[in-house]
C-alpha cells in the first residue's frame, strides 16, 4: 500500500514557509477554509495557505470546521453553501471535508443528517467530499457511522496504529508534529489513496477530465517502528544532539518515544551477560566459584532451583556462575 505524508493547517500555525515545508517531504496539505463553530467566518490565513501550498507544488484539500448547531440536515446544507463560497475558483487535489468535532453527542442523529446534507451538496456541486471526526469521540459517539459508508473518511486517532473498523483515506496520527518552515506543533497525516489520480480523472474539485495528470504522486517510504529508528540512531544514522532531534520530528516520528527507546537499548547493552559452565566429574562448588572468582553462595542464588545441597552437585548440570 502506498502511503504519502501531509498535514492539515490552519491560522493556528501562523505564518508558513511553504518552501521549507515542502523540502521537508510534505505532499499534500488540508486547509481550514473557515466555520461555524464561532459565528460564521472565514480563516484569516486561508487564502494565504491555500496559494502557499500551490505555489510549492504541494496538493491541496480542504475543511470547513462546523460548530454545536448544525445538528439538521438544513444546517449541514447551509454550512456546505458556505464553504463552497470560499473554495470558489481554486482546484484541489483532494477531498474536501466537513470537520465533526463541536456537536452534542445528545445530538447524534441531527448530527448524522447534518453531515449527510453538507457532502451531497458538495458532491452536487462538483467535489470529492468526505467528513473528519475522531475514531470514539467523532465516528463512534457523535456520528452514526453506519450512515456515512458513502463518504471517504478522514480519521484522527494519536496513537501507534489506527484502530478505526471501517475504510478510511487519510489517518490523522499526531497533532504535535514538527515540520521544517512551521513554528510550533502541526497535525501529521497519512493518506493511503492516490487522490489526485482519483480527483483529476474523475473531474471534481475544480479539475476537468480533459486536464487529467495520470503520473500518481510519489510514495514515501511506509514509517518505520520507533524500535528500527532507535537502533538506526545508535548505528550513527541520525546524527546527535540537536541535529538528530530536527531530522527525527522532521521526518516524522516522535522524537521522545525514540530517545527513550535509545536509552533502553544502551541500557541493555550495559547489563552483564550470564556466564554459564557445565559441571565435569570431580568439580566442586568451591572450586567453580575460585575459578570464575565468585563465591558459592553467590552460585547458589544464582541456581537457587536446581542446588539445594551444597555438597551435591552432578556431572551434566549447567550451572550459571556470574
Amino acid at each position: 500500500m502506498s502511503e504519502y505524508r501531509g498535514i492539515d493547517v490552519s491560522h493556528w500555525q501562523g505564518a508558513i514557509d511553504w518552501t521549507k515545508v515542502k523540502a521537508a517531504g510534505i505532499q499534500f496539505a488540508i486547509i481550514k477554509s473557515g466555520g461555524s463553530d464561532a459565528g460564521f467566518y472565514t480563516d484569516p490565513r486561508w487564502e494565504e495557505n491555500y496559494k502557499g501550498a500551490k505555489d510549492n507544488g504541494i496538493a491541496v484539500g480542504a475543511y470547513y470546521f462546523v460548530g454545536p448547531g448544525c445538528i439538521s440536515a438544513a444546517d449541514g446544507k447551509a454550512d456546505a453553501e458556505r464553504f463552497l463560497a470560499q473554495l470558489n475558483g481554486k482546484r484541489f487535489e483532494y477531498p474536501v471535508y466537513i470537520d465533526v468535532e463541536a456537536t452534542p453527542a445528545s445530538a447524534k442523529a441531527g448530527a448524522t443528517e447534518a453531515a449527510i446534507a453538507f457532502c451531497r451538496a458538495m458532491e452536487a456541486a462538483g467535489y470529492y467530499a468526505g467528513i473528519y471526526s475522531s475514531t470514539y469521540s467523532g465516528f463512534r459517539d457523535r456520528l452514526d457511522d453506519s450512515k456515512l459508508t458513502p463518504f471517504t473518511h478522514w480519521v484522527a486517532q494519536y496513537a501507534a496504529k489506527c484502530t478505526y473498523g471501517g475504510s478510511y483515506g487519510i489517518w490523522q496520527y499526531s497533532s504535535s508534529g514538527q515540520v521544517n518552515g512551521i513554528s510550533g506543533r502541526v497535525d501529521m497525516d497519512i493518506s493511503y489513496q492516490d487522490f489526485p489520480s482519483i480527483i483529476k480523472s474523475g473531474g471534481f474539485n475544480g479539475f476537468t477530465k480533459q486536464s487529467v495528470n495520470t503520473q500518481p504522486a510519489t510514495p514515501v517510504q511506509p514509517m518505520k517502528s520507533v524500535n528500527e529508528i532507535a537502533r538506526e540512531v545508535l548505528a550513527g544514522k541520525w546524527g546527535n544532539g540537536t541535529d538528530r532531534k530536527s531530522r527525527i520530528t522532521s521526518a516524522g516520528y516522535d522524537y521522545t518515544a525514540v530517545q527513550a527507546k535509545v536509552n533502553e537499548l544502551l541500557r541493555a547493552q550495559s547489563r552483564p551477560q550470564a556466564v554459564y559452565y557445565t559441571v565435569q566429574r570431580g568439580d566442586t562448588l568451591s572450586a567453580i566459584a575460585r575459578k570464575y572468582g565468585t563465591s558459592v553462595a553467590t552460585i547458589q542464588r544464582l541456581n537457587a532451583s536446581l542446588i539445594r545441597n551444597v555438597n551435591v552437585i552432578q556431572v551434566g548440570w549447567k550451572i550459571r556462575v556470574q
